[in-house]
């Protein structure tokens, strides 16, 4: 039958054939054959109004008799739902904009159970960058995936808030507690919003920024387990704060805190004479700062005729073993001088 419909170019619906043949339909369930219930659907226009697109008309010869309970006696979906919100008393029901077409049916179950139905409300699903439909077997669409990222609950939530909704004030950056106090569901637009995980992570970079340094050392130390040295971790967060963008950023960015580089990304033999100098400066430091490390580097730099650049390039991967890191300085006054002398000598070698 179905196929016969589609060869028509029809909607594809059931044809009603059991609805006027119900007294030989009766002898068959006696004599034990399996049966399903179905909605009948009325001949009429079903109109209702969505609380977020407005008054809706389906007609019903557009709506399929749909299966209530299947014939291992379970219901479907259509009156689970409807019967299960009824004896909750939900007053609100706000869903994806793919269930809209389903709410004729839950309305006309509604009718015939003699139960006022709850206000409807379809919201736009989510879109990819490309447009595409936001889909749980190519996109990650679990909040648990973005926690376990290091993006910060309140973060996702703040970004969530702005899917297809829009601060009345412009503001992009807002808690949870202005959002319920701001919020109006007549605000919310019909049209797809974009869900950008790199704006997502940009939000994110400001809720770290945004972190008290005690609050975000916890979040950290929690994030990365209790493994790491909790005083580097500490002292590692006003150099780190502004570069990251989610908490899963934090130990690549940091790994040569905690562990001496196994390699180096640029080779270090030809710089052997101007490392050993570099050693001999940091070995008359008093006080090991970043101020006075700088200070001793540039008097190093002078003497060594390498362009600022390419010095400090070659000191930071002797280092850190890396061309990119945090700010160099601090970084060894973290590390300490004892340690740089030895990562110093071991590049050497």
């Amino acid at each position: 039958m179905r196929k016969k419909q589609q060869a028509e170019k029809k909607v594809p619906k059931y044809d009603r054939y059991c609805l006027n043949r119900q007294d030989e339909i009766k002898k068959e369930i006696k004599k034990g054959a399996k049966y399903v219930v179905r909605l009948l659907i009325p001949d009429t226009e079903i109109v209702f109004t969505d609380l977020i697109r407005g008054e809706i008309h389906f007609q019903s010869s557009s709506l399929d008799d749909q299966v209530l309970l299947k014939s291992d006696g379970f219901p479907t979906y259509h009156l689970g739902v409807v019967v299960d919100d009824h004896l909750m008393q939900i007053t609100h029901v706000l869903r994806g904009e793919e269930w809209l077409p389903s709410t004729p049916k839950h309305i006309i179950l509604y009718e015939a159970f003699g139960w006022e139905p709850p206000q409807f409300g379809h919201v736009s699903l989510l879109r990819n960058p490309d447009k595409s439909k936001l889909s749980k077997r190519k996109n990650p669409v679990w909040a648990s995936e973005y926690i376990e990222k290091g993006i910060f609950p309140e973060a996702l939530i703040n970004y969530l808030a702005l899917m297809g909704w829009s601060h009345p004030e412009g503001k992009e950056i807002f808690t949870l507690e202005e959002y319920i106090q701001v919020f109006d569901i007549k605000d919310i637009q019909k049209t797809a919003p974009v869900f950008d995980p790199v704006k997502l992570e940009w939000m994110n970079g400001e809720y770290i920024r945004n972190s008290k340094p005690e609050t975000l050392n916890s979040q950290i130390f929690t994030y990365i387990g209790d493994s790491f040295d909790k005083t580097i971790v500490q002292k590692s967060i006003p150099i780190i704060r502004e570069r990251i963008k989610k908490l899963s950023d934090y130990l690549p960015l940091t790994e040569f805190l905690f562990k001496r580089p196994e390699s180096y990304e640029i080779p270090l033999e030809k710089y052997k004479i101007i490392l050993q100098s570099v050693k001999e400066k940091l070995e008359k430091i008093n006080e090991f700062t970043a101020k006075r490390i700088g200070e001793a580097m540039m008097e190093v730099v002078k003497d060594s005729k390498l362009k600022n650049s390419e010095f400090f390039q070659m000191l930071r991967v002797a280092i850190t073993g890396k061309k990119i890191s945090p700010p160099l300085n601090e970084s060894m006054e973290i590390l300490g001088k004892e340690e740089c002398l030895r990562r110093i000598k071991i590049s050497q070698s």
